[in-house]
């Protein structure tokens, strides 16, 4: 029987090789190309894999989308070369703050002082230089800040005969016109050298040796500086060293007759003064003498301050002298050597005294004789506002009369009386002149012997008073007396 079935089929011949895998890209699709076509493309249209690379930029935010301005670039070049060729006022507004922005703060006041206007730079310059800056003490500018306390700084180091002076009068040019108040706390005396050992043929009086000693302690003269100031409203000096350590001696702190007659010509000469302040100098009475006769009929003095002196009755009488030739309207003789006579003639000074508003004689020594003066004074005197006699060996005599002033005063806000002898008895006299006082808004009477319960009530009538002011300065129209229609003002109850 034959067989019907047909032949198999011959076996399929083997794939080449190239294409018995399948990679992918770009070798894979030349590689089809080829065995579909029979056809090798030519050489020169092989792209060389090989020597293909990727070209990846160093900097990783470098892109063609961000490249710079050119005038991105000239702020730039300006800002670099500033200390050398400043360019400001010629460009625009908008230029010029993107300058000011990014100008360091360390450039030379040579260059900024006259230039730059711009209060954010000189905040920076503030804060990189000082932690802590209290821009409203200097009338809310920061450039007026940099140059005061920077002024103050150099006047702080200064050494005399060490220290050039030109180091402080060149800056005169740059500062003038920013400086309005000068507070120095430290004012060096000169580097004493060691004594030169006297022969036994040397012969010279006790008397000699000390004006030679204090002449050799001579401080820096402000003359110069302050007669370049023509801003210059509020001095405030201490003569004397810091931070001396264990190298303490008198000398130190030795104000002398020199630098007196040198300060009062200084201040007599600055017309625009309106607060002077000379503390922790050991000033005595032939000093202040000195220095108040130089401010007699000054035309812009407001405030007097000579606390933490050694000023006694001659110096006060000085100080009432100068409140009849003055406009003073604050005097502070806080911790000196007042005693009855020189309260008695502050006293006389304040009967007939229209400009004066604060007066402190605290720690001092005027006792009862001189705190009555005083008490009688304000019978009369109509502009006083603010008595500080604490500390002055007070006691009920004086309260009683004080008594007597508060019933009919109308003026005085603010009494201490603290750290004296007034007494239980005292302080009732006190409450009754106060429960019929209604300006009166404070009264010290702490550690002064005085009863809690007396304190209490007059606590409450000044909480009263207090209350009746702020009801006044919000409604100012409602106190005023109205006009009626025959034109006499009807009384308010």
């Amino acid at each position: 029987m034959q067989d019907s079935r047909p032949p198999p089929a011959p076996p399929a011949p083997p794939a080449p090789p190239a294409l018995r895998q399948s990679p992918s890209g770009p070798r894979a699709s030349l590689a089809a190309h080829t065995s579909a076509t029979g056809v090798v493309p030519a050489k020169h249209t092989v792209p060389n894999f090989r020597r293909m690379r990727r070209i990846i930029a160093e900097d990783t935010e470098w892109s063609l989308a961000i490249v710079p301005l050119l005038t991105e670039l000239c702020i730039q070049n300006i800002i670099r070369n500033f200390r050398d060729n400043p360019i400001l006022k010629q460009l625009p507004p908008e230029y010029q703050q993107k300058v000011l922005n990014h100008l360091p703060p360390d450039l030379p006041l040579a260059v900024t002082a006259n230039l730059i206007d711009d209060e954010g730079y000189w905040r920076r310059c503030c804060m990189q230089r000082w932690p802590v800056c209290h821009v409203d003490q200097h009338g809310g500018s920061w450039k007026r800040l940099f140059f005061e306390r920077h002024l103050e700084s150099l006047l702080r180091c200064f050494i005399p005969g060490t220290t050039d002076p030109n180091t402080i009068l060149d800056l005169l040019p740059l500062c003038k016109a920013f400086v309005r108040s000068l507070h120095v706390d430290q004012l060096l005396p000169p580097v004493h050298l060691p004594p030169t050992p006297r022969t036994a043929g040397d012969q010279s009086d006790s008397g000699s040796e000390g004006e030679a000693e204090e002449s050799s302690s001579d401080h820096y003269s402000l003359g110069p500086l302050v007669a370049g100031l023509s801003q210059l409203e509020e001095l405030d000096l201490v003569y004397g060293v810091k931070d001396c350590g264990m190298n303490f001696e008198w000398k130190l702190f030795l104000f002398t007759y020199q630098d007196c007659h040198s300060l009062a010509a200084t201040i007599k000469a600055c017309h625009t003064l309106k607060i002077f302040r000379l503390t922790r100098s050991r000033v005595d009475d032939e000093k202040a003498r000195i220095l108040i006769r130089s401010l007699l009929d000054h035309p812009a003095l407001e405030e007097l301050d000579l606390s933490h002196n050694l000023i006694g009755d001659r110096g006060a009488r000085g100080a009432a002298k100068l409140l009849s030739h003055s406009r003073l309207r604050v005097l502070n003789l806080a911790n000196n050597r007042v005693r009855a006579p020189g309260a008695q003639a502050l006293a006389h000074a304040l009967e007939h005294n229209t400009n004066l508003l604060s007066l402190n004689l605290r720690l001092n020594c005027i006792e009862d004789e001189g705190g009555q003066a005083l008490a009688h004074a304000l019978l009369s005197n109509t502009c006083l506002t603010t008595l500080h006699l604490g500390g002055n060996e007070l006691s009920e005599p004086m309260a009683t009369l004080l008594s007597q002033v508060l019933s009919v005063n109308t003026t005085l806000t603010s009494i201490n009386l603290s750290c004296n002898r007034i007494g239980p008895d005292g302080g009732k006299q006190l409450l009754e002149g106060v429960a019929d006082n209604k300006t009166l808004l404070e009264f010290d009477l702490r550690l002064s012997d005085v009863t809690q319960e007396s304190e209490y009530l007059i606590s409450q009538a000044l909480q009263a008073n207090r209350e009746a002011a702020r009801q006044r300065a919000l409604n100012p129209s409602h106190f005023v007396l109205p006009v009626t229609a025959n034109g006499h003002r009807k009384s308010v109850a």
